[in-house]
């Protein structure tokens, strides 16, 4: 049986807590410390075995501005200018509410976890990411999203949240009036248990593992690899449709141009960043690979087999070397070399002279003799000198980013603007700030909205259940 709301009149619940919390990723584990910082009494279901998700298996990377690491390097920045970049990619589709609002919690927030939780951030200054105007990447010293969820739960279970694992939400129970009174789990071994709360928190992802509603809202992706946890299937989704909540930008997504196949390692896109080229089996480029990673998962799917080679030289795989992914992509042998762009080609599969020809029409972008057709500019970078490198890669769909609308204060919205009382929602289940396409997505905004609206619906359900002083 999939998500379901029942009437909650007569519904008796074994346990209760101030603020319920679905979902120990990110989101979910950053409104529980909040929420317990407020004086709420938390209790964090998570319907694997341990918690994991997609914020395992990102880069772990968060953007944000006007951080006393940024200062400390002399990096100047502001959150109004952080809007401006989020806005610029998406189109400005993205609601300027929401974007005001992420923009400033993000910063302090991060601020926040390392005074009050032990954590360490480092500024990644090496390279730009597409579309950020100042260097504002954020990482543990890990520079993994495991890392990152490592921390997160340390934090939480210093504060004593309990975090109930192998227990699937499968039922909200509702009140006539609209609240929520609390929700059934389903535990592994089919036993099901009642858990009532002052104010829910959806903090159970997006439906990037639901196959149908990916199809349906984002076709170009519909047959794309699926890089995210597979539970997130879309019962956020499916419960706000039956309480009649809003959703916005259904289309929108985090796509990424390169993940190694068939090994599934994500190869970061500061190899393209940096100076790197990406071919198709054919030996030609296609694309301009500085527009942004998300949408280049579409470009490279729409390649023959939907595949790619990143081809770099030994400059930028040392600073690939700089990342864990990179590194286990390498010693599994995703990685080839060679001194020559024939040999190059050979170990490829792809035509020697065609790679050759791409590699000198690149170089003479360098020199300025020519301007790329795509629109690149080649002269920010050295140019590449043997010996070459490559990796294969293809298209991937790592996360949604349409879900459910929000106001300021993350309770979720009826399709008549009005909130509930006490239903929020943050990360990939709510709308975030890509605005309706693939192309909106700005590097991080996953991230973004799991920490920076975790942190704000922490706050704000506590004090839905009137225990913030």
């Amino acid at each position: 049986m999939g998500p379901r709301v029942a009437e909650a009149t007569g519904i008796r619940f074994e346990t209760s807590c101030n603020v319920l919390v679905i979902g120990a990723g990110a989101c979910g584990l950053v409104a529980a410390l909040r929420a317990t910082e407020g004086g709420a009494d938390v209790i964090v279901v998570e319907r694997d075995r341990s918690p994991s998700g997609s914020t395992s298996m990102s880069s772990g990377f968060i953007p944000a501005p006007a951080t006393r690491y940024q200062a400390a390097l002399g990096i100047r920045d502001s959150a109004e200018q952080f809007a401006a970049d989020i806005q610029k990619k998406a189109g400005h589709e993205a609601d300027p509410t929401i974007v005001e609002l992420v923009t400033s919690e993000i910063g302090p927030t991060l601020e926040w976890l390392a005074d009050k939780h032990g954590f360490e951030w480092l500024v990644l200054t090496d390279f730009l990411y597409p579309g950020h105007s100042a260097n504002r990447m954020h990482a543990v010293p890990e520079k993994t999203g495991a890392g990152l969820m490592a921390r997160l739960l340390s934090a939480v279970e210093a504060a004593d949240i309990p975090i109930v694992t192998g227990a699937h939400a499968t039922t909200l129970f509702v009140r006539p009036d609209g609240v929520v009174a609390g929700i059934e789990v389903e535990r592994l071994d089919g036993a099901a248990e009642r858990i009532g709360c002052g104010a829910l928190i959806l903090a159970c992802n997006g439906f990037g593992g639901n196959r149908d509603l990916v199809r349906q809202h984002i076709p170009a992706m519909a047959d794309a690899l699926y890089y995210g946890h597979p539970g997130n299937d879309g019962d956020a989704v499916f419960w706000g449709a039956a309480l009649g909540a809003a959703t916005r930008h259904m289309g929108a997504c985090q796509g990424h141009g390169s993940l190694a196949h068939p090994h599934g390692i994500l190869i970061t896109w500061a190899l393209m960043m940096e100076g790197g080229i990406q071919v198709n089996t054919q030996g030609e480029r296609f694309s301009n690979e500085h527009g942004g990673y998300s949408e280049q998962a579409v470009a490279v799917l729409n390649q023959p087999e939907g595949i790619a080679w990143d081809v770099y030289d030994a400059r930028v795989h040392k600073l690939g070397l700089t990342f864990p992914d990179y590194q286990e992509a390498d010693k599994v042998g995703a990685i080839l070399s060679s001194d020559t762009a024939a040999a190059l080609a050979s170990r490829m599969r792809v035509p020697p002279a065609a790679l050759d020809e791409t590699l000198a029409t690149v170089e003479r972008f360098h020199r300025r003799e020519e301007q790329d057709p795509y629109g690149r500019e080649f002269t920010r970078n050295p140019g590449l000198e043997p010996p070459y490198y490559a990796v294969r890669v293809t298209g991937a769909l790592f996360h949604t980013q349409g879900g459910l609308a929000i106001d300021r204060s993350a309770r979720v919205l009826r399709i008549d603007r009005t909130p509930f009382v006490n239903l929020f929602t943050g990360g990939g289940a709510a709308c975030s700030v890509s605005g309706s396409r693939i192309e909106g997505y700005l590097s991080g905004n996953g991230l973004l909205t799991a920490i920076g609206l975790g942190s704000i619906t922490g706050r704000t359900a506590a004090t839905s259940a009137g225990l913030l002083r």
